[in-house]
């Protein structure tokens, strides 16, 4: 008798999604140390769980220098990569500049021609026009939001200068009262304090 299948889906429970979070990092990073010692591979493990804190692994090689190792054997696939088919992508500036600068040493041993400076001037201007689009699109949204935020507290603001005047109005009747000739029990004088002789 085995154990029963889990269903993969997200656990609603946010103690046992915890506790499942835990005991699975867990499980994940022994396995990759035992890839490392059986395999006798560089392994590097990164986990950020939900609430955004982040777990790391390394096997023997520092981290930094596992992924620098990664990042130099990929340099030749990246310089082969086309800037037009990343800019719709919304490549990061600085992939940009490491596209742009392999393009352009590349233009030097070939004795650039004017047509593929021309077009690397023009992938350029398009990578910049989509980025400068993002960038108001988010700035729009951004202010759409504040606008909204405004809104609400000034809606606030009302609700609650108008319990103050209500307030106010109860405080100046019970006053009235408690000062009205017609209030005082017994028809006694107020009492006053004697005067010193």
């Amino acid at each position: 008798m085995g154990r029963r299948r889990v269903e993969i889906k997200r656990i609603e429970d946010k103690n046992s999604r915890q506790v499942t979070f835990c005991k699975r990092r867990n499980g994940l990073m022994e396995k990759a140390r035992q890839l490392s010692v059986l395999c006798g591979s560089s392994v590097a493990l990164i986990i950020v769980s939900s609430t955004g804190k982040l777990y790391t692994f390394s096997s023997g090689d520092s981290m930094a220098k596992i992924l620098s190792h990664y990042e130099a054997k990929n340099v030749k696939d990246r310089r082969t990569s086309d800037l037009v088919e990343k800019t719709p992508d919304y490549v990061s500036n600085k992939e940009l500049l490491e596209i742009v600068q392999c393009k352009l040493e590349e233009a030097k041993g070939d004795n650039a021609s004017v047509e593929s400076l021309i077009s690397i001037e023009e992938q350029f201007k398009k990578a910049l026009s989509v980025t400068r689009a993002r960038k108001t699109k988010l700035m729009m949204e951004l202010v759409k939001t504040l606008q909204d935020k405004e809104k609400l507290l000034k809606e606030e603001n009302k609700v609650l200068a108008s319990q103050i005047r209500e307030m106010k109005k109860l405080v100046e009747t019970e006053d009235e009262r408690a000062m009205s000739p017609g209030n005082n029990s017994g028809n006694n004088p107020p009492a006053t304090l004697r005067l010193l002789k």
